[in-house]
C-alpha cells in the first residue's frame, strides 16, 4: 500500500551549494531507486537553529513531500543516520487532510511567484478610481 510522506532534513551548515545539491539528489534519487515518487521538494535556505545540534547554529533545510512503501521510510531514515551532511531529519505520514494543506500551500506559493509587483496594481486601481458622485 502506497501512502504519502513528508521529510524535512537539516543539513550542516559547512556544505557547498554544490555538495547540498548532492545530498538532495542521494535522497531523492534513493525514493525513486525503492519504487517512490517524489511529489514536491522544497529548499527552505540556510536557518537559524533553535537550539545548537552538533556544536552548529545553524543549517540547511530541505523539504521532500514523496509516494513509497511504508517500509521504505525505514531504508530512508537509516540512510539519514548514516549520512553525515544531516544533523537533523524528520518523516511523517500524511492523512488526507494534510494531503490537502500540502496542496493548497504549494498552489498558494505558485500563487506568490506568479503575483504582479506591489506597483502594478497600485497603478491600476489608480486608474479605476471613478469621481464621487458629483452633484450636477
Amino acid at each position: 500500500m502506497i501512502k504519502q510522506y513528508e521529510t524535512v532534513f537539516i543539513a550542516t551548515p559547512v556544505l557547498s551549494e554544490t555538495q547540498m545539491k548532492e545530498a538532495v539528489a542521494k535522497y531523492t534519487d534513493l525514493i525513486k531507486a525503492n519504487g517512490g515518487e517524489v511529489v514536491y521538494e522544497e529548499d527552505w535556505g540556510l536557518k537559524q537553529l533553535a537550539y545548537p545540534i552538533q556544536h552548529k547554529t545553524s543549517g540547511f533545510y530541505y523539504l521532500i513531500e514523496f509516494k513509497a512503501d511504508p517500509q521504505f521510510v525505514n531504508v530512508l531514515e537509516t540512510q539519514y543516520h548514516r549520512d553525515e551532511r544531516i544533523i537533523r531529519f524528520l518523516t511523517v505520514a500524511l492523512d488526507k487532510n494534510s494531503i490537502a494543506y500540502a496542496e493548497h500551500r504549494r498552489q498558494v506559493r505558485a500563487g506568490k511567484a506568479a503575483a504582479p509587483k506591489a506597483e502594478e496594481p497600485v497603478a491600476a486601481v489608480e486608474a479605476e478610481v471613478e469621481p464621487e458622485n458629483v452633484e450636477e
